[in-house]
């Protein structure tokens, strides 16, 4: 995942034009996006003029520190920055007591299910009871799949009828969790695109018939994004956010991608951290986004 940086080319104003296009069109191929390369150029440009960048050791430093702040910005004393894990080390967010309930959100294909499966194992490990809830009721496909995570895991199960309302799915399951003891439910819905007014106004729906039966609830509104797809992601973030409001972002396959600049980008222009993140096919392959093992991934070692 690592970032190649262009020639210095410093003249006695500061670096050159060239250099500077050069710098924005890397980052732009490695997808951290509009917002964030000028940012990145801008800060750079600057540091340059008051003689703080030198060489190219100079540059990938200045470069990993504002990105550094990208992704984990100062927040005040009494604050916990956006998307630091918790005292256990996890970063989704969970109720002091009672039932904490996360909400699976995305378009078709960026692997949701699949997603909300290895949370479950991941979650099941960390030995939480764990309820996988299937409101996909548009694919019976999506609904045999997370039954076969639920069996894989050790989780309990709750699914519609195809075609039913996956609201009622939602409103089951609190029940459920509540019935059997349950310390996280999981809500897995269906894909859909915002040009599908009716289905987004459904997905609003399942959000607040949870934060009617649960206080609180969902304590995580995770939008899944496949991290092959690049600036397209920035498009299904702006899609969601009015519906449902994430609150933070699952990036699956982020494995198989080898510009992970994506993470700085959605930062940058939602503020929204990214939580957990796809590293591989088998079912313990979700992690905690860790940000300083990003950096390292993208800029190499501080020095």
């Amino acid at each position: 995942m690592g970032f190649a940086l262009p020639d210095l080319r410093p003249s006695a104003r500061g670096l050159d034009a060239d250099t500077l296009e050069d710098l924005e069109d890397r980052l732009l191929a490695a997808d951290f996006g509009v917002e964030a390369a000028l940012r990145l150029v801008d800060r750079v440009a600057a540091l340059q003029r008051r003689g703080r960048i030198r060489g190219p050791d100079a540059l990938r430093i200045a470069l990993r520190a504002e990105v550094a702040e990208i992704l984990v910005p100062e927040a005040p004393p009494e604050a916990t920055p956006p998307g630091t894990p918790t005292e256990t080390g996890f970063p989704l967010r969970e109720p002091p007591r009672g039932i904490a309930a996360y909400l699976m959100v995305g378009v078709n294909g960026v692997g949701k299910t699949t997603s909300a499966g290895k949370l479950a194992h991941v979650l099941a490990a960390r030995g939480r009871k764990v309820l996988l809830a299937g409101a996909d009721t548009y694919r019976a496909g999506a609904i045999s799949q997370l039954r076969i995570w639920a069996e894989r895991t050790g989780a309990d199960f709750v699914a519609g009828q195809p075609g039913g309302d996956p609201a009622a799915v939602a409103f089951d399951a609190i029940d459920a969790a509540h019935a059997r003891r349950v310390d996280v439910v999981i809500v897995d819905t269906a894909g859909r695109l915002h040009t599908r007014t009716g289905l987004m106004d459904e997905l609003a729906k399942v959000r607040r018939v949870i934060a009617r039966k649960l206080p609180g609830a969902p304590h995580e509104t995770l939008i899944v994004l496949d991290a092959t797809v690049g600036q397209n992601a920035l498009a299904q973030v702006r899609a969601f956010r009015d519906a449902v409001s994430p609150s933070g972002i699952l990036l699956a396959k982020m494995d198989s991608s080898a510009r992970g600049g994506i993470v700085v980008a959605l930062r940058q222009e939602f503020g929204l951290p990214v939580k957990l993140v796809g590293v591989g096919e088998g079912p313990g392959d979700l992690e905690p986004f860790d940000a300083n093992a990003f950096l390292e991934g993208v800029f190499g070692s501080p020095a």
